[in-house]
């Protein structure tokens, strides 16, 4: 008899938003972002627009829009003088909502027109190409969302398609020397039927480089204090679990000679390392920068 196939923690948003949440919590990913937004991208952001009355800019998977205002405000930085169109493409109604608020909460955007698009990326990517617009974009973000499409190649090569030409894209998803990265090791077992893809910055690299397409990268040390993962049963542990894995309710659903193995992998010295009592796991990602 096979077994059942396993469930994205996605499907379930209830549990994903409390697993996210406590990632947030524990991990050091929104402040290492927030550093390469605020000492990398300006450079980057320097060079796109060439004067244009307004920018154009795209976000794809922008979650609850606090990384977007981040960039939009060093976007302003660089180019104070010029008007912002901004897309936005978000799949959860509960994400999108949460965005607007923060927009209405936050001085000094009259600036910017946001539009909300309520679609995952594949949803945008066919409306663009029926729209048969020639709208070109400025800056387009691809934020932690390349897991969740089907062809992460396709995907990449359609964004980088709709680039003016001193346009940039960003793409962030995690770095394929880190900790977390080494879980391919079990990509059968846990990318299997409607998880995410399991991809890392060295997948994309090689795909560019086999292209010939040039860019730039930026490494995002980061780190998930996953202590609690080692106590089995205990709440916040499993939560992180099914975080880290990306299977809803992990260790019930896998055998245990799985779960063994990925808690086992994940306690490695190349996975994480030990401070203070506390087990920090190596959840690095990078930056790559595109031009059209």
């Amino acid at each position: 008899m096979m077994a059942a196939p396993l469930k994205a923690i996605s499907k379930d948003y209830t549990r994903y938003l409390q697993a996210f949440q406590l990632f947030l919590e524990r991990s050091s990913e929104h402040q290492c972002m927030r550093e390469f937004i605020q000492k990398s991208l300006p450079e980057i952001l320097s060079s796109i627009g060439n004067g244009k009355d307004t920018i154009n800019v795209l976000g794809v998977g922008s979650g609850t829009g606090e990384m977007d205002l981040d960039m939009l405000h060093q976007l302003r930085l660089k180019h104070p003088d010029a008007k912002v169109d901004n897309e936005v493409v978000e799949p959860s109604g509960d994400m999108l909502h949460r965005y607007k608020e923060l927009v209405s909460k936050t001085p000094d955007l009259d600036h910017i027109t946001f539009r909300f698009n309520k679609m995952t990326s594949s949803e945008f990517e066919e409306n663009w190409k029926q729209s048969n617009t020639d709208k070109k974009m400025d800056f387009i973000h691809l934020i932690q969302m390349l897991y969740y499409v089907k062809d992460p190649e396709a995907t990449i090569e359609f964004f980088r398609s709709l680039l003016n030409k001193d346009g940039k894209l960003l793409i962030i998803v995690g770095a394929g020397d880190s900790g977390w990265a080494l879980l391919d090791m079990y990509h059968e077992q846990l990318c299997d039927n409607d998880l995410s893809q399991c991809i890392t910055t060295d997948h994309i690299r090689e795909f560019l480089d086999a292209r010939g397409i040039p860019y730039s990268k930026y490494k995002l040390p980061t780190e998930l204090d996953i202590t609690e993962c080692f106590t089995p049963g205990d709440e916040q542990g499993e939560l992180l679990l099914d975080f880290i894995t990306e299977v809803e309710d992990f260790s019930k659903n896998v055998s245990p000679e799985l779960r063994a193995g990925v808690v086992q992998l994940l306690k490695q010295p190349e996975c994480s390392r030990e401070e203070n009592g506390r087990i920090m796991l190596d959840t690095s990602l990078e930056a790559i920068i595109l031009g059209a």
